[in-house]
């Protein structure tokens, strides 16, 4: 089982208010937002200056590695889970690549589809802004667990960007992963959260002051819960028959 699947799985759990008043025993320890740094690829130093981060994930970038490499900085980077990118991979060699110990694998939709059988890793699409809605909603059922979103190369996060993420975000269920082309500021990573992205992943040869700076800046980030647009309903219990959904806010009942 991913390492870093069941971390993005608590995170979407602790977003989740309590039925009652009391709180939950790991509230306080939750994250807001979770960090993957992204490595340039054979950079052993660079894998351990993600370790001393306390980086929550680590992931090669460069599509080109093999796995004595990713064994390696498995090594260097200790309990730190460690994807890769991957692109028309075969069932033999994602047995080697699991083998060597790596934890999550990250593909685009050319990907051949045997490897959403893989139970034995983590499994995350990446996807492109300009994909259709319609397109969107049929990854929900998909087994990955979570989706990588594609930013383009401006070096500060746009209103535009904040747009498309939102759709994003009205539109899927999974876990949703921005990838980052250039550092990013405190408030633009509130910008972020506030519309419920789960997880930044940095560009690779990042310096240990600008990590650090980063995993500040997400640990100071607001632990109240948070609720995606379009996921605001609360599941009651309903003896009986079927549940039923409470929408926040609604003005008036609707019988369902």
């Amino acid at each position: 089982m991913s390492k870093f699947s069941d971390k993005l799985q608590q995170l979407s759990e602790s977003s989740v208010p309590p039925i009652g008043f009391h709180p939950t025993v790991n509230e306080s320890k939750s994250s807001a937002m979770l960090l993957i740094v992204g490595l340039s690829g054979a950079d052993v130093e660079e894998a351990k200056v993600a370790a001393d981060i306390k980086a929550d994930a680590v992931l090669i970038l460069n599509q080109s590695f093999n796995t004595k490499l990713i064994k390696q900085m498995v090594k260097a980077v200790g309990d730190i889970p460690l994807g890769v990118f991957v692109k028309g991979i075969s069932e033999k060699k994602m047995s080697k690549l699991t083998s060597s110990g790596c934890d999550f694998i990250v593909f685009d939709v050319k990907m051949p589809a045997i490897a959403l059988q893989e139970e034995t890793i983590g499994k995350f699409l990446t996807v492109e802004p300009s994909f259709e809605p319609g397109l969107l909603r049929a990854i929900n059922s998909l087994e990955v667990d979570g989706v990588f979103i594609n930013r383009s190369e401006e070096s500060f996060v746009t209103v535009e960007h904040l747009l498309i993420w939102q759709r994003f975000c009205d539109l899927l269920s999974k876990p949703l992963v921005v990838t980052l082309s250039s550092s990013i500021t405190s408030a633009e990573l509130s910008n972020l959260w506030q519309i419920g992205i789960d997880c930044v992943v940095t560009p690779s040869a990042q310096s240990e002051e600008a990590l650090s700076e980063l995993r500040s800046m997400i640990d100071h980030l607001p632990k109240e819960t948070k609720r995606r647009p379009g996921k605001a309903g609360v599941i009651l219990p309903h003896y009986g028959g079927d549940v039923t959904i409470e929408e926040e806010e609604e003005e008036e009942e609707e019988e369902i």
